[in-house]
């Protein structure tokens, strides 16, 4: 069953290649969506497809790439999204 979440996370998360990391952890769990920076320097990952793939993925966003310090992340599920790619915004 597909389903879609939105995740802010926090922290050194921007300027350390997190959306790109974001991209290529996304492709390798066959889930759509995107990474975009907010103005706040939190980013933002829409993620959508499979449960499993999600939940492994938010993991992952826990810690994000080496260079970055996640310091808080807050997700929740929301209405199916339909997205055919991972894009960074």
């Amino acid at each position: 069953m597909n389903v879609s979440y939105i995740a802010h996370i926090s922290g050194r998360v921007q300027g350390v290649y997190f959306r790109a990391s974001s991209q290529q952890q996304a492709i390798e769990y066959s889930l759509s969506g995107y990474a975009r920076n907010l103005a706040d320097g939190d980013v933002e990952v829409l993620l959508c497809g499979e449960q499993e793939n999600i939940d492994k993925m938010l993991a992952w966003l826990a810690q994000g790439p080496e260079q970055a310090k996640v310091t808080g992340i807050q997700h929740k599920q929301i209405p199916w999204t339909e997205h055919h790619f991972f894009s960074i915004g």
